[in-house]
Parts: structure tokens; sequence; C-alpha cells
């Protein structure tokens, strides 16, 4: 999808600093963090978002998560951290593109 802004990233069409990289995955910085390490874990197959998967996503889905583990324990964040799927606009989704949001690296006093 030419205006996906996700796609282009992962087609290499728009700048992103990109932290890791497979043959399913991209892995950026959120470019509007709401904590100390909020990154974003992207699939590289476009779907619009968690409303929008079926039964043959499972296996990507579940890999996801497995990334998310892995980045969290590659970012020293391991100990605490939450993952969240915005959907839909009255859920806060922004960009058409299932992803999933890796947010952590608080101290105590910011919990």
């Amino acid at each position: 999808m030419s205006d996906c802004i996700f796609c282009n990233i992962i087609n290499k069409n728009s700048p992103a600093d990109i932290l890791h990289e497979d043959d399913d995955f991209i892995v950026v910085k959120d470019i509007k963090p709401t904590a100390p390490v909020h990154l974003l874990i992207i699939p590289k197959e476009h779907i619009d978002s968690i409303n929008h998967i079926e039964k043959k996503h499972r296996e990507l889905i579940g890999d996801m998560f497995l990334l998310a583990k892995k980045t969290a324990h590659d970012y020293e964040i391991s100990e605490g951290y939450k993952l969240a799927f915005n959907t839909g606009r009255k859920g806060g989704q922004l960009i058409d593109h299932l992803h999933l949001h890796l947010m952590g690296g608080w101290n105590e006093e910011q919990k």
C-alpha cells in the first residue's frame, strides 16, 4: 500500500531507524513515545488492524509476541513492560497497519 507509512518504511521508500528486521517484522522507535522505551513491532505483511486478523495469522501473531519478549530483554526492560494494540480511531490507532506497542523503562516513581 503506497499510502501506508509502515509499508513505505518496510519497502525502504521512507527513512526510519530500523532497530530490528527479519523476514516477518521490523522494530522501530515510536515517534511520539509515552514511555522511556517505546518501540513498535510491525509485521511486514500489511494487515489493517487486529480486527482484520484471521486464523492464517496465528503463527505471525505468536511470533510477534515472542519478538516483543526478546526485544524487551534486549532493551533491558524485561522486568516490567506493557504490550498494546490500538484498534480503530476510537481506540487510538493512527496508522492502519497492525503494530504492537512495547513500552517500558519506567522507574518506581513513574508508575
